[in-house]
Parts: structure tokens; C-alpha cells; sequence
């Protein structure tokens, strides 16, 4: 019995839902496997066309999706998704990072639609619409907080989390309403291990005349894919990265930084113990291993300790 890679539901002998595939296009019976094997895959992203158009750690190409070929095509301009193949050097991140964008979407974090396709050598790689293209290659203004704060690739790390408030404060339509979904969004993070959230990693984007959030993105626990992680936190919080305390967190950064009222920090943390028992339930069904799923549950575990 097969799991469909895009929502998760038994699917038969079938690789993908009926559901799954309509998500991608009404129309759609089959979802042909991509034309290349992981390493080509990374070899790609490698090239300098793909690489100057989406940059980062992780091996990522631009890519369409065509209702016609019923498959992914990876392009060099105009693409309306992401697609990141297998690493070479961390393992399951596509796996990782589809169940932890999954997992944020029960916590009520708005994600873009994403999910898991296999490749020909039978690889999993990770596909995300982009939230910042609609129409024919038409794109909303967006910029990222390295880009609103004179920040480089090379110091997207040499910032605080208190500073990132007085950008939300400077450039957010309605600032405390981003100010609260930007708490929801760290308390996640640090709950499901994600210690690489720089400053290219949160956005903001305009549309309807308004400046908000973009949607999350790159949400994984990045903590379990690394060996032994030194940090908690990308930015530093109270002057560390590290050893956090619910008290950093909730009295400290929720109420006296981004001014946040106690009941929306109590809603918050309500929220979060709320979807522990579903998050379990991701992880048992996801893709990753047996190993990194151990990995994980311990994690979330132990986070969800010091609250």
C-alpha cells in the first residue's frame, strides 16, 4: 500500500492521490517521475545559470509544471516553483522539509502548496510553489530581511531577533498583527529544531496594497540533519543562540520585545501543545527513515519540555 508523496493518504498501487494530483492541476491523471537522477538533479543546481537565479545552501532549480508532459521541467527563467533535489551531504532533506512545512500548516502557519516528487533513479526530491509569481511571469514585490537591512549572503547571520522586530515595526502594514505570527513562526522553529532561520529566511511581500509576511518557507529541522548543532537559533535572542528557556521566549521575546498581550502568547502556546499529538502522527507517516523519524519525535520531545 502506497502513501501519496504530495498529501500523505493511501493511495493503492498508485504513487500519487487522486487528491495529491489535484492539487497540481484539475485535470491531471499521472504524475510522470522527474527526467533525472539525484545527482543530476544537483549537478544542475550547480550550473551558474540555475544557481545566480536561486542561491542558497541547499541544492535548489527553478522549475514549471506542464499540464501537457504531466511533469516537472526544470527551467533557467519564468519558473513558478522550487525544486530541490537529495544532498550530498545532509540526508533526507527533502523528506525533512516537506513534513516540517506539513507540520507547520496544522499549527496554522500559512505554507505554500508543496510536496514530494520522485525522480528516475527513484530519489525524493522537494517541490514548492512559489508564493511571489502569479499570472504569466508576473511577481509581487518581495524582499527578504537581509535585503531590508542592507545585509549580504555573507552576514545574513550577524543580526538579532530584536532587531528584526523594528523591521516588522518599519515596514508592516499592521505591525502587531505580523508581530504575532512572527512569535508563532520562532516559537515553531526552535520547537522543531530549525537553527538556520537567517535573515533570508523570513520576507515580506506586498500584495492588495498591504506589507506582510510572505508565507513560511524553508521550514525543517535542520538540527537533526547536522551533527552535532552547537545552536538553537540562527540570530541571537537575549544575547545567545543557545540553552533557551520558555522564559526567553515567551516573557522576554513575546511580551517584551514584540509587545505581544497575554492572550495571544496563552493562544500561541495553547496551539502548540494542541498539535503535538498530530505532529507524532506526521512523523509516523512521513517519508524519512526510521531513524531520522526517532530523531525527530526526541527533539520535539525535548523542546516541548522546557515550556
Amino acid at each position: 500500500m502506497n502513501r501519496c508523496l504530495i498529501t500523505y493518504e493511501t493511495c493503492g498501487e498508485n504513487l500519487y492521490s487522486e487528491a495529491g494530483l489535484r492539487m497540481l492541476s484539475p485535470y491531471l491523471k499521472t504524475l510522470h517521475s522527474l527526467p533525472f537522477s539525484a545527482e543530476e538533479l544537483r549537478l544542475e543546481a550547480a550550473s551558474g545559470i540555475i544557481k545566480s537565479a536561486i542561491q542558497g545552501v541547499q541544492p535548489k532549480l527553478s522549475g514549471t509544471f506542464s499540464n501537457r508532459n504531466q511533469q516537472f521541467q526544470i527551467v533557467h527563467q519564468h519558473g513558478n516553483f522550487i525544486i530541490k533535489p537529495q544532498s550530498d551531504i545532509f540526508p533526507e532533506l527533502p523528506e525533512n522539509e516537506d513534513l516540517t512545512m506539513r507540520m507547520a500548516k496544522s499549527f496554522g502557519i500559512n505554507v505554500p502548496l508543496h510536496g514530494l516528487v520522485y525522480g528516475k533513479d527513484n530519489s525524493k526530491s522537494y517541490f514548492i510553489k512559489r508564493f511571489d509569481r502569479y499570472g504569466k511571469n508576473k511577481k509581487y514585490a518581495t524582499e527578504d530581511f537581509a535585503q531590508l537591512t542592507g545585509s549580504s549572503r555573507d552576514t545574513k547571520y550577524n543580526f538579532t531577533m530584536e532587531k528584526v522586530v523594528k523591521v516588522i515595526d518599519e515596514y508592516c502594514t499592521f505591525p502587531s498583527v505580523e508581530k504575532a505570527e512572527f512569535f508563532k513562526r520562532i516559537i515553531f522553529c526552535f520547537i522543531t529544531g530549525n537553527e538556520d532561520m537567517h535573515l533570508k529566511n523570513f520576507s515580506l511581500i506586498t500584495k492588495s496594497g498591504q506589507v506582510r509576511l510572505t508565507p513560511g518557507y524553508d521550514l525543517l529541522n535542520s538540527s537533526m540533519a547536522i551533527k552535532n548543532p552547537q545552536e538553537e537559533m540562527a540570530l541571537t535572542l537575549k544575547g545567545k543562540k543557545s540553552n533557551f528557556k520558555s522564559s526567553d521566549l515567551i516573557d522576554y521575546f513575546g511580551k517584551e520585545r514584540l509587545h505581544l498581550s497575554d492572550k495571544v502568547i496563552d493562544f500561541t502556546i495553547r496551539k502548540m501543545f494542541g498539535s503535538t499529538q498530530k505532529w507524532n502522527e506526521l512523523i509516523e507517516i512521513s517519508f524519512l527513515s526510521s531513524d531520522m523519524k526517532e530523531k525527530y519525535i526526541r527533539l520535539l520531545t525535548e523542546r516541548l519540555s522546557r515550556f
